[in-house]
């Protein structure tokens, strides 16, 4: 689970302004914490298809917020795979 500070602390990383938490930068950060959190998840609860459902969801939702970016700002786009380690 994520926690508000750790969420906060995301946030202020990626953040264009004060206050930015819709910038598709801030929402690939976000996703992607709550994408590991969920990972570790699956290691001890293996038959949680449900979960593991909206795990999909999350990961294609975080593909095409990647697919926006890398048309609209290309260098973002590498700064953020870089930053959080997406892609090897």
């Amino acid at each position: 689970m994520l926690t508000a500070t750790a969420k906060a602390e995301i946030i202020k990383k990626f953040e264009h302004q004060s206050g930015d938490v819709g910038s598709s930068e801030v929402q690939i950060a976000l996703l992607t914490a709550r994408i590991r959190d969920l990972q570790d998840h699956f290691t001890a609860n293996k038959k949680d298809v449900h979960s593991r459902m909206g795990l999909l969801r999350m990961v294609a939702r975080r593909r095409k917020l990647l697919k926006y970016l890398k048309s609209t700002n290309p260098t973002a786009h590498r700064q953020v795979i870089e930053q959080l380690d997406i892609r090897g």
